[in-house]
């Protein structure tokens, strides 16, 4: 496994098999484009593959704030450890910044909680016709 914090030699090909439960999921050229215009990305890689198995995003301003809206690892590679080390690793590079959010389903809530994260309220706004991203 390796995770990396930058997209250099990271292709398309290489972003197959994620948004699985999206109804209208993007493709991996948009992904490769979300990736890129995030604030911040984590990846893991299969270093037998060559594969991307996992990744986190973040957005922020760099002064205050940062969003966390992405976090996915493949389904057979779920359970072992690897998103908690994407989000591990993204806490750290976001270490300087004062409020760190996300939004997650209420099953999910556990899991973030073993980071330090409070449960809040929030609103959301979705457009589902962009949901793939074109």
């Amino acid at each position: 496994m390796i995770y990396k914090n930058s997209l250099d030699g990271i292709s398309p090909d290489m972003l197959n098999g994620f948004f699985g439960d999206w109804p209208n999921p993007p493709k991996p050229d948009t992904h490769l484009r979300l990736l890129k215009n995030s604030s911040k990305v984590i990846i893991a890689l299969d270093d037998n593959t060559n594969q991307v198995i996992g990744f986190i995003t973040a957005i922020s301003d760099g002064v205050l704030s940062a969003y966390i809206p992405l976090l996915e690892v493949l389904p057979k590679f779920r359970g072992k450890g690897i998103g908690k080390e994407l989000v591990k690793r993204i806490l750290k590079e976001l270490d300087d910044i004062y409020m760190i959010d996300l939004c997650c389903d209420d099953d999910l809530i556990p899991y973030y909680d073993k980071f330090g994260m409070m449960k809040t309220n929030g609103m959301i706004l979705r457009n589902y016709k962009m949901q793939s991203g074109n």
